[in-house]
């Protein structure tokens, strides 16, 4: 215990970023828990979409989407999201599933369409970037 504090006392920096780090990963899975965020990896997603006709968002920016996006995923980039949730009421019982970059990013959306009562809603477990160093396939347009 000694020597964390000394490593403490002469890196006061690195300290408060490893704090600041431990601090937003343990609100962000408290928020998970509390919110009921589901996560699901890329063949779960696949699963989902195949079984249950999941519906895929994805809040990327349009440049991005248009590099590679899942297959039958909608766009809806973060910045407009709140304004176009009423786009997906039809869909308010169907699984409903958040892709972004990272997968934290989708945490926020997939919070906002909790809270206007979609039921079904979950996160690609590390975004885009897991999807494709999965090799899974990708739509560019």
């Amino acid at each position: 215990m000694q020597q964390y504090l000394e490593f403490a006392g002469n890196h006061p920096y690195l300290s408060l970023a490893w704090a600041g780090i431990l601090i937003a990963l343990l609100v962000s899975w408290v928020q998970s828990l509390v919110l009921k965020i589901q996560f699901v990896t890329p063949t779960e997603l696949t699963i989902k979409v195949n079984r249950e006709d999941a519906q895929l968002v994805d809040i990327r920016s349009a440049d991005d989407f248009k590099k590679g996006h899942i297959t039958g995923a909608r766009n809806m980039p973060l910045a407009q999201f709140s304004s176009q949730i009423a786009t997906l009421e039809k869909n308010k019982d169907a699984p409903i599933i958040v892709i972004c970059q990272a997968g934290m990013s989708a945490q926020g959306a997939a919070k906002q369409l909790i809270q206007a009562g979609f039921s079904k809603v979950a996160v690609l477990r590390g975004g885009m970037g897991k999807w494709q160093e999965a090799n899974l396939p990708v739509v560019k347009k």
